[in-house]
């Protein structure tokens, strides 16, 4: 079934009423990421709940609350509804009761390593699964040394806070994280910009117009002077060429698109002391 003809189907099975129709309670997760120019698959989304008779509630995830307002077409976010829930970033308890409850039955991890590992991770992003990445690598590393130390198995906990520190490090410390640290100011800037213009639209891809507003913002903050447009693309190049960046191919005026080639956290952690 092409994309198409799955669209038309949907279109006549939400058109038509139907008396003993149960209720559909849709679920659309990363919702930022069905974001496209002309924008018809949010339309249909939106639309159809909308005909008499759909019996549809599509209930609609994204990372941030003004997500509609950024980058939405009239036509699709007057279709939305007006009930809008925040979700904070977890807090280390939180991470923590996350971390626990995974580990129930379980009886492998030390309860400080467990703490230690939610402290880290809500310092930087408060992402649940970047936490349980850590767990799962620390594991594999207590692992490998239970295997080649027999005299470590009689330890009840194996996974200790030596473990999530190196896992962390590895996880952290990745040659792109400490690529990230060895770049001029301005570079970090920059790349401080592309998270934060993320931040604020939902979307992980952006303009260099956009970007550029931002960095010369974080200039201002900081007390440093800001580079001209030209020294702002030379300064593009320069991190996509590092490969820090992808840059739309065969553009390099205002409206040239950026993405990260890294995650936002990682940008986060690099320069969180920056």
């Amino acid at each position: 079934v092409t994309a198409e003809h799955a669209a038309g189907l949907l279109e006549q099975r939400f058109s038509r009423k139907g008396p003993k129709r149960e209720p559909v309670v849709l679920l659309v997760d990363e919702l930022d990421l069905l974001w496209t120019r002309k924008q018809q698959v949010m339309y249909n989304l939106f639309d159809w709940p909308s005909h008499p008779g759909a019996k549809l509630i599509v209930l609609a995830v994204a990372n941030t609350m003004d997500l509609p307002e950024r980058v939405m077409m009239h036509k699709v976010s007057s279709r939305l509804g007006l009930t809008r829930k925040t979700f904070q970033p977890y807090d280390y308890k939180q991470l923590q009761e996350i971390i626990m409850s995974r580990m129930r039955g379980l009886d492998a991890f030390d309860p400080d390593a467990i703490q230690l590992v939610a402290r880290k991770v809500a310092a930087v992003s408060g992402d649940a699964r970047r936490a349980l990445d850590v767990c799962r690598r620390a594991a594999e590393l207590a692992e490998t040394l239970v295997d080649t130390s027999p005299s470590k198995k009689s330890r009840r906990h194996f996974v200790t806070m030596m473990h999530i520190d190196h896992a962390v490090q590895e996880m952290f410390a990745s040659p792109k994280i400490l690529a990230m640290r060895c770049l001029s100011l301005h570079e970090q800037l920059f790349l401080r910009a592309i998270a934060a213009e993320f931040q604020r639209t939902g979307v992980e891809e952006a303009v260099f117009s956009r970007v550029f507003q931002q960095h010369v913002s974080l200039c201002r903050l900081e007390g440093v002077r800001p580079p001209t447009a030209s020294e702002a693309s030379a300064v593009c190049s320069r991190l996509g060429s590092c490969r820090l960046l992808i840059v739309e191919d065969g553009r390099k005026d205002i409206l040239s698109k950026i993405h990260l080639n890294v995650s936002v956290d990682d940008v986060n952690f690099a320069l969180r002391d920056k």
